[in-house]
């Protein structure tokens, strides 16, 4: 799909410069996976506060044990 952006330079020079990735393409795909994976993980931990978690660390191990 394609879409015209405005992105701040300064912001664009740095993420390239940090992650070593070539292309704004691939910066932005990067960029939009990573933030998707972050909100996947704060919506499971604010989630796994919502119903008692009554697990030991002998049951942890043994579900380890069981993988």
């Amino acid at each position: 799909m394609r879409t015209t952006l405005e992105i701040d330079e300064r912001l664009l020079n740095e993420a390239i410069k940090l992650t070593k990735i070539g292309t704004k393409r691939e910066l932005i795909r990067v960029s939009l996976e990573e933030l998707i994976r972050q909100k996947r993980i704060e919506r499971l931990i604010s989630s796994l506060g919502k119903f008692p978690l009554k697990l030991t660390p002998e049951d942890i191990e043994r579900m380890r044990k069981d993988e």
